[in-house]
């Protein structure tokens, strides 16, 4: 880094000093720094200090307390870090409250599966309360390592009794708003689980199921004498299903009004299908087309038909949801078990019997498959068509199934008595939704499609769970009718009240009559616990509101892209129908983590990536630096090669810091700064550069675009710093007299690049700027972390000695230079740049340029001697050769003057002259 003159010079420099360290060892130093972080309480003294100040609110969405975190878990919590840590440097009061989600069937699980409490449902409750407490500690010691800062000490947990109570009153709310109702409808169902399932808790996996066509025979004569045919004619219609179980609840067969129907022909038989779709059904049976005129689906509904399998008729009936995308083009319907089935079974008055318990199972009096779990009905089914002659064609197809998020499991539609928040109606909560996500700011911008998407698709959301450890549904309700009690509202709050004191066994050990007095045997307390996602969504209510640091809407939830169907809708709908307006300005969302080649990561692959043993091995601030150079929009790939290439950028960083303080290690900034209009003209034009990256960073963190402040540092250490400034400066540094002004010119640039660049590292590798800051000259705060963006502008020159546009001009001229360097270099003729002497032929305002700088433009191209002549056009022509003149052994420029100093004959009489007294002029580099 520096020359190694022979020892009588060596002291005469000004060579760097600084007990900033080459190596990091950061898995060691950063828990030393988090140690004193804890004992000053460094959130609470930046919390006193920004009290009253302008408030960022960036709020948590809560991870479920259940396990170690993951690498997903990192850059999630990385992510909000930045954030909070760069609105904070900005000046605002920017708290942040971490959170855990409590309840659920995550945790009723484990606590299953560990036997405790098993039959006594307090006791099992406590022990899942217990249970969550217990999984928070772990998770929250990794995100402290990695130096997440925040209210550790005091997060919300969705189990906390006041968070229970206001989520019941939340709850009352929405059933005071109109938005609530009971009702039985097909939802999602796990027999996992033995609860139904919300949208955010499914997940589509690709599965094989049996695809089959049946034969519902005609039992009138309306087929025949719709087709032309003799009323003795034999038809039928042939359905096609993936789900043969629920044959066993099939009510009707629907086909659509608007379609043409044609006539295939089977054993005799005319079957009746879709005409855009005979043909492949045809190829599928073994059917052939019949002679027959299409006929529309309006005038083939009405007739009836035999059940293929019980003693029974359906009717045929008109359905816009039929489509001749598959299949026959005629669906059979099983109100019970599916969402447009449903709809069409309620407006056509057929009873809608559920066959189906919640384990899984064909109900014991179904008229087939009792008892079996549905896959094995389906097969009893198929065994049972093939023996009467209904089955007409049975393939594998593969196709996206729903699958419960948790176990994995194939889901299936199942009527049943549920809550739910109603979407339309009177005062539609999806129209609202709608409006209130337009004025979201999302980020990417395509998530506020995506979530538009989504809320206009989306049906009646089931809040509704028949679980233990859970918020309960705590409504009284009507055993005649299940209407609610007339007083809910303030039954409502009189258990919230009593659920502050004593969380949710208030609810379940509370017996009715304390309450209702004589109508409690009119009356039974409902059994259902909420959704997960209600206890979360609802946050802005219970957390956001009841915070007096916090509030609503906050300025930013984070999460990932899968969050637009899980928290950020719940939170949206929760908060649109409580208050008109969504809970948050701006969205923002990241990617998934991957492998190097874009695949998921999975233990069964061995790609998996651990946060804890990076931070061991490399350090929590190469795994932050890795998050933030990562372009978060898209997937985050990852593995051990990408890591240590993030290592390498963080030495970069490093060493530069360390650069630049070993330069200042004799600077006093109140006794040494030279003013801005004094400074050499390349400590202005790197004041300028440090503004430009100043301004770039702080839009690059404003816009939520870390990669771009990455990018910009990156590009500063290595160009502007690294290949040219600090190369330049070096001479100036190390060679002039301590206080020469040009020297202390060179450090003031220095000092106020270095109190900069410490900030603007802070929010991607907290340790190591605030490593950095607290060696910088000067009078420091206890931390960067309680600093602001550094202000740069009273160290910009007001006429500066070259513009803009002649810095470029100069640097464009230096490149040339390099480049003929580089080629003389190749030719093994020279050795370092200041071994070389140049010759250049330039353009008038070239040479007029370089005329200004006079004997500077060798320190600026880094030679020994340049000599420059104005040529005939404006063509730049450089000759490179090695300098012949001998290399002064303490600052190695070669120089006749090299050996004409009387007793130092290794001297210039440029560095004689700054030993003994007789320092030089420098005037603009």
């Amino acid at each position: 880094m520096a020359p190694d003159p022979p020892a009588p010079y060596r002291d005469t420099l000004n060579l760097p000093r600084t007990d900033f360290p080459m190596r990091a060892r950061l898995p060691e130093r950063e828990p030393e720094r988090l140690a004193r972080w804890q004992a000053m309480d460094l959130p609470g003294l930046l919390r006193a200090q920004r009290a009253g100040r302008e408030r960022f609110v960036l709020h948590d969405g809560p991870p479920y307390a259940n396990g170690d975190i993951h690498i997903g878990h990192a850059v999630n919590k990385v992510l909000k870090d930045m954030i909070v840590r760069a609105q904070s440097l900005a000046g605002r009061d920017a708290p942040y409250r971490p959170g855990w989600d409590c309840h659920g069937l995550p945790i009723e699980l484990q606590v299953e599966r560990a036997g405790s409490a098993r039959g006594d449902a307090r006791a099992f409750r406590a022990a899942c309360r217990a249970y969550a407490h217990a999984q928070i500690d772990r998770p929250r010691r990794d995100f402290i390592r990695l130096g997440v800062l925040g209210q550790w000490n005091a997060p919300y947990l969705t189990m906390d009794y006041r968070t229970e109570a206001d989520t019941v009153r939340a709850l009352g709310a929405l059933l005071e708003a109109g938005h609530l109702y009971r009702g039985v409808k097909p939802v999602y169902w796990c027999a996992e689980c033995r609860s139904a399932l919300a949208e955010a808790e499914v997940e589509h996996q690709e599965r094989i199921s049996p695809a089959i066509d049946v034969r519902y025979d005609a039992a009138d004569d309306a087929l025949a004498r719709a087709f032309g045919r003799d009323a003795s004619a034999p038809l039928a219609v042939a359905i096609w299903t993936t789900t043969p179980w629920t044959l066993i609840a099939s009510e009707a067969v629907c086909i659509h009004p608007d379609l043409e129907y044609a006539l295939a022909e089977r054993d005799g038989r005319l079957l009746v299908v879709a005409a855009a779709l005979r043909e492949s059904f045809c190829a599928r049976t073994g059917a052939a087309p019949a002679d027959a005129a299409p006929v529309r689906g309006a005038a083939l509904a009405g007739a009836a038909l035999a059940h293929p399998l019980l003693d029974q008729r359906v009717p045929l009936l008109a359905g816009a949801h039929v489509s001749d995308a598959e299949g026959s083009g005629c669906v059979h319907t099983a109100p019970a078990h599916g969402p447009e089935d449903f709809a069409i079974g309620q407006a056509h008055g057929l009873p809608g019997a559920c066959w189906v318990g919640d384990d899984g199972r064909v109900l014991a009096d179904a008229p087939a498959a009792a008892g079996l779990k549905i896959a094995d009905a389906s097969e009893r089914m198929l065994e049972q068509l093939a023996k009467c002659g209904r089955l007409l064609a049975h393939r594998r197809h593969r196709h996206s199934y729903p699958h419960c998020w948790r176990h994995h499991a194939p889901l299936f539609y199942r009527a049943a008595a549920q809550w739910f928040v109603r979407m339309d109606g009177d005062s539609s909560l999806r129209a609202a939704a709608l409006r209130a996500a337009g004025a979201v700011d999302w980020h990417p911008r395509w998530g506020g499609a995506r979530m538009r998407g989504m809320l206009e698709s989306r049906p009646d959301w089931c809040i509704s769970r028949h679980r233990s450890w859970g918020t309960p549904i705590a409504l009284f309700l009507r055993r005649e009718d299940d209407a609610v009690h007339p007083r809910t509202p303030e039954l409502i709050e009189e258990v919230a009240r009593r659920i502050e004191r004593g969380g949710i066994d208030a609810w379940f050990d509370l017996d009715a009559r304390e309450l209702l007095g004589d109508e409690a045997d009119a009356y039974a307390k409902s059994a259902d616990t909420l959704d997960v996602w209600f206890d979360s969504g609802a946050t802005h209510r219970t957390v956001l509101e009841r915070d007096p640091q916090l509030g609503r809407p906050a300025d930013l939830y984070l999460e990932g892209s899968d969050q637009h169907r899980g928290w950020f809708q719940s939170s949206l709908l929760t908060s649109v129908a409580l208050t008109g307006a969504a809970p948050y300005r701006a969205v923002l969302t990241h990617g998934f983590v991957t492998d190097a080649n874009g695949r998921k990561m999975s233990k069964s692959r061995g790609n998996v990536i651990e946060p804890q043993a990076v931070t061991a091995r490399l350090g929590a601030d190469v795994l932050r630096l890795w998050i933030a150079a990562a372009d978060t929009g898209a997937e985050l790939a990852v593995s051990d090669a990408i890591l240590q290439q993030t290592a390498e950028a963080y030495r970069r960083i490093r060493n530069t810091a360390r650069y630049l303080l070993g330069n200042l290690h004799d600077f006093d900034p109140e006794r040494d700064r030279v003013a801005p209009d004094a400074l050499c003209a390349l400590d202005q034009w790197l004041l300028g550069v440090a503004a430009d990256c100043d301004a770039r960073i702080r839009a690059a963190f404003n816009a939520y675009q870390f990669h771009l402040a990455v990018q910009r540092l990156h590009t500063l250490c290595t160009g502007e710093l690294g290949s040219l400034y600090l190369d330049v400066v070096k001479d100036r540094l190390y060679t002039l007299p301590a206080d020469h002004r040009a020297r202390r010119a060179a450090q003031t640039a220095l000092y106020a690049l270095t109190e900069a660049f410490a900030r603007w590292l802070a929010p991607i590798c907290p340790f190591t700027a605030d490593e950095i800051y607290e060696r910088i000259p000067g009078p420091r705060a206890a931390s960067v972390h309680l600093c602001e963006w550094f202000d740069l502008a009273p160290w910009l020159p007001r006429a500066p000695a070259l513009n803009a546009a002649q810095w470029a001009r100069l640097l464009e001229l230096r490149a040339t230079v390099y480049r003929e360097l580089e080629r003389v270099r190749g030719e093994q003729t020279l050795g370092a740049a200041l071994d070389a002497e140049v010759e250049l032929t330039l353009g008038a305002s070239d040479a007029a340029l370089l005329d200004a700088l006079g004997e500077e433009a060798r320190f600026l191209f880094l030679t020994s001697a340049v000599r420059w002549r104005a040529g005939d056009d404006d063509a730049v022509r450089v000759a490179a050769r090695a300098c012949a003149h001998a290399k002064c052994a303490r600052c190695w420029h070669h120089h006749p003057s090299v050996g004409a100093v009387d007793g130092h004959p290794q001297l210039c009489a440029r560095c004689h002259g700054n030993i003994a007294g007789l320092p030089e002029t420098r005037r603009h580099v």
